[in-house]
């Protein structure tokens, strides 16, 4: 199996110009491992196995786990509505709005980002400096006071400014910042300790730069302008391949949250069009009635990810430097998973 899975990934590698690493365990066993491309181009420094990553809305996963924390703590439920549980003034959100509604995208506030309809996430950063991006609050302003999308509960849409206002909860109830939150109450249980929420002016060693390549040209530049500066609630945590699997392993195995916390986050909460799955921070794909894949997906410019665990006990986790490439990687895997 070792030596399919080596040569198909390669194949794939060699098609698409993959740079990043790549991660493949069964039961806890490596089947396939393997790192592509530099970390940093200007340096000619190599990616390798335990190279940090961007994952964009990959992260998204803990804050749902996050507020599951919550939950289990009985600060709130997820019946809980947000009026009754953030002190933020949103001028036309509706009053019906739980935290079950922006953890399953069905909430139906206005969102920053509508990836649905926006598919340049750089033109964001052109009047608001994607430098003054570095917590949750400083992206309020753009969407706290505009029209709701639909009725909490009424349709699924998948919404970034959801995760920013969830992480706003997280850091009231909490009273720390929610990188701190993430990074003391997630990644140091699940034992990630090469995870975290950077900054990109102050990336540490063995962290990729993420790169946004001009084929027409023949050019790239790094993402440090294209992105906001630090990660948060609905996106931009840095982590290695490893250390995504320790986090499955702990969610899987109910370490970070309780029994029923941990079914109902991984279990389906919403669904939209086209066979899409989702349960908290987490999509899942279906077969007669039975989940056959759970997995989480992120793209920024400079960043494609794609992870995910197989009813099989399969874990992959693939994480790239540039703005695509993590898919093909996957589907490439997942023929010989059939």
């Amino acid at each position: 199996m070792k030596q399919q899975f080596d040569s198909k990934v390669k194949e794939a590698v060699t098609e698409v110009g993959f740079s990043g690493t790549i991660l493949v365990q069964k039961n806890g066993e490596v089947i396939h491992e393997s790192a592509y491309g530099f970390a940093n181009r200007s340096d000619q420094l190599k990616n390798t196995v335990h190279t940090r990553f961007g994952i964009a809305s990959g992260c998204k996963l803990f804050t749902a786990i996050s507020t599951g924390i919550l939950v289990d703590e009985g600060k709130i439920t997820f019946d809980t509505r947000l009026k009754d549980c953030l002190d933020i003034q949103f001028s036309n959100f509706s009053d019906e709005i739980t935290i079950h509604h922006l953890l399953s995208h069905t909430s139906g506030i206005p969102d920053y980002f509508d990836e649905s309809v926006m598919d340049d996430f750089e033109e964001l950063w052109k009047t608001r400096p994607m430098y003054s991006m570095r917590e949750l609050k400083d992206f309020l302003p753009m969407f706290q006071h505009r029209d709701m999308m639909f009725q909490p509960g009424s349709q699924f849409h998948y919404n970034n400014a959801g995760f920013i206002v969830l992480g706003l909860v997280i850091e009231q109830l909490a009273g720390m910042s929610f990188t701190d939150f993430v990074e003391q109450k997630v990644f140091a249980r699940a034992g990630m300790k090469d995870s975290g929420y950077f900054s990109l002016d102050q990336l540490p060693a063995n962290t990729a730069i993420g790169y946004i390549d001009d084929v027409a040209s023949g050019t790239w530049k790094s993402n440090m302008y294209s992105i906001p500066i630090k990660g948060g609630a609905d996106g931009g945590a840095f982590i290695t391949v490893h250390d995504m699997v320790r986090l499955f392993d702990a969610l899987f195995s109910k370490k970070l949250l309780t029994e029923s916390t941990t079914e109902r986050l991984l279990s389906v909460q919403a669904e939209g069009e086209d066979d899409e799955f989702y349960g908290y921070g987490i999509w899942m794909d279906k077969q007669a009635d039975e989940i056959t894949k759970h997995h989480v997906m992120g793209y920024d410019p400079g960043v494609s990810f794609h992870a995910a665990v197989y009813a099989n006990g399969v874990e992959v986790v693939i994480a790239s430097n540039k703005s695509e490439g993590a898919y093909s990687i996957m589907v490439a895997i997942e023929e010989l998973l059939d």
